[in-house]
């Protein structure tokens, strides 16, 4: 570890600012592209470190620059994200959510004090050749604010050569990294299928079409599509999670509706998923004397690491907290991240950072999860290697 990082790891006050700056923003969490009062709050402090300070980027992003002391054109950026979710916070302790209904139960207040510690010190020690975008990203959580950063000109604004996100990642220790050479995460698509049969009186089926009894059939059949269509040694899920229809226990309703999810981290077998169950709607309805419409909407592609940039990260961890603290060969996750927009428009990769046993039921998106605030120094030193690693003079 060199000099730099054994400060950073040492300084006490930082770590106390990062601390003081995350529980704030675990206490007023914002959700998807409302997060103004975080967005201010990240702005402020970043230009009282000095950095140039752009605000706007996908409603309510922001990104900051930094130029080393060192002569250099090369251009790197970071990227945390900053929204929280729907969700009840459950927690007891003196920050847990103000605001009912909303809690940061993925650790983005986590991942933005990490990045803002980094920013600070970087502010203070600019040992390095070129310029750093700092991004703070909006609406992670299912709205794609990375797209809509990419969308409005991001990276033409920041023409950055690579990119680099990190996530903690609760069951993997506390000082440990993850850093995977490919896939990361899933794809992530969302399927509605509407069912319309002919309602009628429960006591005589015969004279109608039951949707419920072909939705039935049909998230049965569903299961086959990974189970029977895709080769055993790669990844798929196909999850039905809501299902509506009927409004009395007397009458056969005049249609249902379906809801759910794939899953998966090639883009063939995401088309395979599509194609077959717009296969078996079509047919499984129409064999019962239904009809079937599925509406197929592409979310998220998959988050899948450069591997070139996945080893630079990789060395980066074991300089941090050596070689056997940094698994390389961790499964993917089949949870989604729209980190990977930005994957697509630059080469990077994107880490995962022990938070620690955190315990049954406190996992990520768990109303009883919190980020792990000591592992802050840890973030935020891997951020100022990283930079001082790629933009060498």
């Amino acid at each position: 570890m060199n000099d730099h990082l054994q400060a950073i790891a040492a300084d006490t006050e930082l770590h106390q600012q990062m601390r003081h700056w995350r529980r704030d923003l675990h206490a007023h969490p914002e959700t998807a592209f409302e997060e103004v009062r975080t967005a201010a709050r990240v702005a402020e402090l970043l230009t009282s470190f000095g950095l140039e300070v752009h605000t706007g980027l996908a409603t309510t992003g922001v990104v900051a620059t930094l130029k080393g002391r060192l002569p250099g054109d090369a251009m790197i950026a970071l990227r945390a994200d900053m929204d929280a979710l729907n969700l009840h916070e459950l927690n007891t302790f003196a920050h847990c959510s103000r605001h009912p209904g909303k809690m940061h139960g993925c650790g983005h207040d986590g991942h933005t004090a990490m990045l803002l510690g980094a920013a600070a010190y970087l502010a203070q020690q600019p040992d390095f050749a070129g310029t750093v975008v700092f991004i703070f990203q909006p609406a992670e959580e299912g709205h794609a604010g990375a797209r809509v950063m990419c969308e409005e000109g991001l990276f033409e604004r920041f023409p950055a050569t690579a990119v680099y996100g990190m996530h903690n990642w609760p069951g993997l220790a506390a000082g440990e990294f993850a850093v995977h050479n490919g896939p990361v995460m899933a794809s992530m698509d969302k399927l509605y299928i509407d069912i319309t049969g002919d309602g009628g009186h429960a006591a005589m089926p015969h004279l109608g079409c039951d949707p419920v009894l072909v939705a039935g059939h049909l998230i049965t059949a569903l299961q086959s599509v990974v189970s029977r269509n895709l080769d055993p040694q790669q990844s798929a899920v196909v999850s039905v999670t809501t299902m509506h229809g009927g409004d009395a226990h007397n009458v056969i309703p005049e249609t249902v509706t379906l809801s759910g999810t794939c899953r998966s981290f090639d883009p063939a077998v995401q088309a395979m998923l599509e194609q077959r169950i717009g296969e078996q709607v079509q047919h499984i309805c129409a064999a019962f004397g239904a009809r079937g419409e599925l509406r197929y909407e592409r979310h998220y592609p998959a988050t899948i690491n450069n591997p070139e940039h996945a080893g630079i990260c990789a060395d980066i961890a074991r300089q941090l907290v050596g070689a056997e603290q940094v698994q390389r060969a961790m499964p993917p996750s089949m949870g989604a991240e729209d980190f990977a927009f930005m994957l697509q428009q630059r080469p990077g990769a994107y880490i995962w950072l022990g938070n620690g046993q955190t315990g049954e039921g406190h996992g990520l998106h768990n109303p009883h999860y919190d980020f792990n605030d000591e592992i802050l120094p840890l973030g935020a030193s891997y951020w100022v290697a990283l930079v001082q690693a790629q933009l060498k003079d």
